[in-house]
């Protein structure tokens, strides 16, 4: 009797281990598999100035990266609204022009981020 219980017992186990597996999410957040936000924000540098001076013209670079970033809104916004941007002084309701300043065309305009719109 007591093989058969460890075998149900190892049977049991497997298959707690095989449905938790199914429920398991692979870190695909809003900015993609292998990236988070706040890696993201690191890449957004160029853009110090324009996020916390709206009378800033932001950078070649700047708009690169926005544009580039921008290919996905719900990432565009996580990234200006992350903690990283944050603690670097970016002023969300500033930030959030950046894409108008930059002339995007392709912009994603009424998105919304939060409690911001993306103009």
């Amino acid at each position: 009797m007591e093989a058969p219980m460890k075998y149900i017992c190892i049977v049991a186990f497997l298959l707690i281990l095989g449905v938790a597996e199914f429920g398991r999410v692979d870190g695909a957040g809003e900015c993609g598999k292998g990236t988070t936000p706040d890696r993201e924000a690191f890449k957004l540098v160029p853009c110090a100035s324009a996020a916390q001076d709206e009378t800033s013209q932001p950078s070649s670079q700047c708009c690169a990266q926005v544009k580039r970033i921008g290919q996905n809104p719900a990432c565009l916004c996580a990234v200006m609204l992350s903690n990283t941007a944050k603690s670097s002084g970016v002023k969300p309701e500033i930030a959030m022009t950046i894409p108008k300043r930059c002339n995007l065309a392709d912009r994603p305009v009424g998105y919304k981020c939060g409690a911001y719109t993306l103009p």
